[in-house]
């Protein structure tokens, strides 16, 4: 089996992910991702995708990620692992797909508008 790569953007982040066979092992920007996430609830969301499909421990990742917060890189690593398994398998696309793994969240920050001090806020109104 080749490498097999893909892409996964979330927010401000993107993910580009290579998967090959292997015994597990994780590396994000050269780094395992226990180290490179220490929260235990963002480590899930990386390792979600292999327990809905259930091929956990069969494949090594090596991740590279760059733009945004943890957390927005963590659903973009998510986002890119699920479409490079289903690359690899047709059949994952449905339990994938069914957890909302393939869809892109397209929800980013708004930009701030000129004449306020941030995206929607006003400055407090005074009549006099």
């Amino acid at each position: 089996m080749e490498m097999i790569n893909a892409i996964g953007r979330r927010k401000a982040s993107v993910a580009r992910v290579y998967l090959k066979k292997g015994e597990g092992k994780i590396l994000i920007n050269g780094k395992d991702y226990k180290e490179y996430f220490p929260q235990t609830h963002i480590q899930y969301n990386i390792t979600d995708p292999f327990s809905t499909v259930e091929v956990e421990n069969i494949y090594d990742l090596k991740i590279n990620v760059n733009g945004g917060g943890f957390k927005g890189q963590a659903e973009a690593i998510r986002m890119g692992i699920a479409r490079a398994l289903v690359k690899l398998n047709e059949d994952f696309r449905k339990p994938l797909k069914a957890k909302k793994y393939l869809t892109r969240d397209s929800r980013a920050v708004e930009r701030k508008k000129y004449g306020k001090p941030k995206a929607r806020k006003s400055f407090q109104f005074s009549k006099r």
